[in-house]
């Protein structure tokens, strides 16, 4: 069977298939709208999102931060106050070279930088505060001349007096007032300064007092006291063989160092050379960047110590553990100055050898050249001082002593 299919005309088919074609075009810029509408919509949620993620991220941090770094909120009123608190603990952990712990704020005003500049009241304290010593040794010496000739024959009847009363056994003030006249003229000045000494070393043994101690005993550049520990932490010693072989030292040469200059120079002498050490360590420790809390009175005892071998070069010397091997003054100088040399330049942290240094120093420099600069230049002073005791030159003579 053949089946004959009938044929359309060719106009009528060109006009169906334009139709559709147009049809199908409107179809595709719909779906295509659709979609770039779908897309926005769907980048727009995503895109809040995120943020709203990560505002939600750093505001949970933050409140995670101060939980962990503030453990109470403080009142309005004790802002201050917690902030000097946690302040003043931050720079004690410091000195004690332990780190802070992670849930405690460090303040960056504490940073320690290589600034000079916080060293100008320093400087100031120590050129003030050794001409004070000097002056003040000058009227020291002028009032006790002046009392041992007002007092030369109360002590002869004193004597008397004591001759023909009946001696006591057994006094206790009796034994100790004779071991103290049996002590010379040096080991009786240097018996006070060893007497502060041990004071403050029993201070640091009490737990209250650690911190006054740590503020204003021991000298470091980088903390908020400066002037006042300089001269504070000169009778501070934290162990017994510190504090034992520095008085050692002291009480050994103490008859030779008086003998030289007299109690009133010596005290002088002896306290400006612990602040003048102590400015010769801060200068130190903020030139190498190495910050930390000195305290001793090796400063001042290297200043004695190189004051008597400086005027006594050939005097014989000795270690305490090896008496029989002897060494000259000087020879000894010149190795405790190589020593402390090599450690300043090696930086070694066992002593402050800028300190050491700064006291050895300034022994020598006022032997040869400030005794005569300073101690014999003292009468316009003890003048100005026994016009003002007698009320005037009128009054008093002609001022001399």
């Amino acid at each position: 069977m053949t089946v004959l299919l009938q044929q359309r005309p060719l106009w009528v088919w060109s006009r169906n298939r334009k139709r559709k074609l147009q049809i199908r075009k409107q179809q595709s810029v719909g779906i295509a709208a659709v979609m770039m509408a779908v897309r926005v919509s769907v980048f727009k949620w995503v895109t809040g999102d995120i943020s709203k993620t990560h505002y939600l991220t750093n505001r949970f941090t933050l409140q995670t931060q101060q939980r962990c770094g503030f453990r109470k909120i403080a009142k309005k009123g004790e802002v201050k106050k917690g902030v000097a608190e946690e302040t003043e603990t931050i720079e004690i952990l410091h000195k004690k070279d332990v780190a802070p712990p992670p849930d405690m704020p460090t303040p960056p005003t504490h940073t320690p930088t290589r600034a000079f500049g916080r060293l100008v009241r320093p400087f100031v304290f120590t050129i003030g505060f050794t001409g004070c010593s000097f002056g003040g040794a000058a009227i020291w010496q002028y009032e006790s001349l002046k009392s041992r000739v007002k007092t030369y024959f109360d002590d002869v009847k004193a004597d008397w007096l004591e001759k023909i009363r009946p001696q006591k056994q057994g006094d206790l003030r009796k034994q100790v007032n004779q071991w103290w006249n049996s002590l010379s003229e040096g080991q009786k000045t240097v018996t006070g300064i060893i007497a502060v000494n041990v004071l403050v070393f029993c201070c640091w043994r009490v737990p209250s007092l650690q911190i006054f101690m740590l503020k204003y005993f021991t000298s470091n550049p980088a903390a908020k006291a400066l002037c006042w520990p300089m001269l504070l932490s000169t009778f501070s010693h934290y162990s017994f063989f510190h504090l034992a072989a520095n008085m050692y030292v002291l009480w050994s040469f103490s008859s030779s160092i008086i003998n030289m200059m007299g109690k009133e120079q010596f005290v002088a002498v002896y306290l400006s050379a612990g602040v003048i050490s102590s400015f010769v360590s801060y200068l130190g420790k903020t030139g190498m960047g190495r910050f930390g809390p000195s305290l001793g009175a090796s400063g001042a005892i290297m200043t004695v110590l190189a004051a008597v071998c400086t005027k006594m070069p050939e005097a014989k010397m000795a270690i305490i553990f090896l008496p029989m091997y002897t060494f000259a003054a000087g020879t000894a100088l010149k190795a405790i100055v190589a020593l402390d040399a090599a450690g300043l330049i090696l930086r070694w942290r066992f002593f402050d050898h800028a300190a050491h240094l700064g006291g050895v120093f300034f022994g020598i420099w006022y032997i040869l050249y400030g005794h005569e600069l300073i101690w014999k230049n003292r009468e316009p002073l003890v003048k100005l001082w026994h016009d003002f005791r007698t009320g005037g030159p009128g009054a008093g003579g002609n001022g001399s002593i």
